[in-house]
C-alpha cells in the first residue's frame, strides 16, 4: 500500500493530466458544460421532493428539506458517478495503460477525483440553499465535510481499484453494478433521515448491518455539515472508517494480484 500511494504521488503530473483531460473530453459537446453536474442532480432532487416532501410529508420531520435532499443527492453523484466510470476505467483506456508508463492506479483513482470535482462545482449551491432555509450555523460540525470527503476517498479508491480490475477479467461487472448502486442508493440515508430506520420495526440485527454500510457514516457526515444533529454517533462513525480502511486495503490487494493478467487480457 505505501508503496502504491507514493507510484501515484510521484506521477501526481499524470494524473492530474487525466484527470482534466477527462472533464474536457465528458463535456467538449455539450453547449451547458459543467453545469449538467449541478442541473442533473438538481432535477432529481426536485422529483424525490415532490415525492417524498409533498406528497409523503418527510418535511415534517427535516427543517429544510429540499436542502436535505440536495446534500445527499449530490455526495451520492460523486460517489455513484465515481464507482461507476471507475468500474470501466481500465478496459476503457486499454491504450493509454499500454503505454503510458505509469501506475494503473491513477486510472481507476483520477475517476474518482474527476467526480469529486463536480461535486465541489456544487457545494456553492448548497451554501445558497442553507441560506434561503435558514440552515447556516458555524461550529465544529463544519468539520464533518472534509471528514466525509477524506472518508469517502478512501472507501472509493478502495471500490475503483477492486472493480476496475475485475471488470477487464469479468466484463459483466460493469453491467450489475448499475442495480448494486440502485439498491444502495435507496439503502442509504440519502432521501430520508437515519432516524426513520433506526425507529422502525425492522429487525435488530437488519438495523445493525444497515449501520455496518460504510456509506451510511459517510453520507451522515455530508448531511452533518448543515444538519449539526445529523451528526454520526462514535460507533457508526468507526463502522465507516474501519469499513472504508478494509475496502482500501482489500482493494489494492486485488489490485496488485490481478495485475499481471489484467495486462495480459489488455
Amino acid at each position: 500500500m505505501t508503496s502504491a500511494v507514493a507510484d501515484v504521488w510521484a506521477h501526481r503530473n499524470a494524473l492530474a493530466l487525466l484527470v482534466r483531460r477527462d472533464l474536457a473530453v465528458k463535456y467538449q459537446d455539450s453547449v451547458l458544460g459543467y453545469l449538467w453536474s449541478l442541473i442533473e442532480p438538481l432535477a432529481v432532487g426536485g422529483i424525490y421532493w415532490f415525492v417524498f416532501g409533498v406528497l409523503y410529508h418527510t418535511n415534517k420531520n427535516v427543517p429544510g428539506y429540499p436542502l436535505y435532499l440536495i446534500s445527499g443527492i449530490f455526495a451520492w453523484q460523486w460517489i455513484n458517478s465515481g464507482i461507476t466510470e471507475a468500474t470501466t476505467a481500465l478496459t476503457g483506456q486499454a491504450r493509454l495503460i499500454t503505454t503510458m508508463k505509469v501506475p494503473r492506479e491513477v486510472f481507476p483513482f483520477g475517476r474518482v477525483i474527476g467526480r469529486f470535482a463536480e461535486y465541489v462545482a456544487g457545494l456553492p449551491v448548497l451554501v445558497l440553499l442553507a441560506f434561503w432555509f435558514n440552515q447556516i450555523s458555524f461550529g465544529w460540525h463544519l468539520l464533518a465535510l472534509p471528514l466525509a470527503v477524506l472518508i469517502s476517498f478512501v472507501f472509493l479508491t478502495g471500490v475503483a481499484l477492486l472493480l476496475s480490475s475485475l471488470n477487464v477479467l469479468l466484463r459483466d461487472i460493469s453491467r450489475f453494478m448499475g442495480l448494486v448502486m440502485r439498491v444502495l442508493f435507496y439503502a442509504a440515508p440519502i432521501i430520508y433521515p437515519l432516524t426513520f430506520v433506526q425507529h422502525s420495526h425492522m429487525p435488530g440485527w437488519l438495523k445493525t448491518a444497515y449501520e455496518a454500510n460504510p456509506l451510511v457514516g459517510i453520507l451522515q457526515l455530508f448531511h452533518a455539515v448543515w444538519y449539526p444533529n445529523q451528526f454520526p454517533s462514535a460507533n457508526l462513525l468507526i463502522a465507516s472508517t474501519v469499513g472504508s480502511v478494509v475496502v482500501l486495503l482489500a482493494g489494492n490487494w486485488v489490485f496488485r494480484r490481478l495485475e499481471p493478467a489484467v495486462l495480459k487480457e489488455l
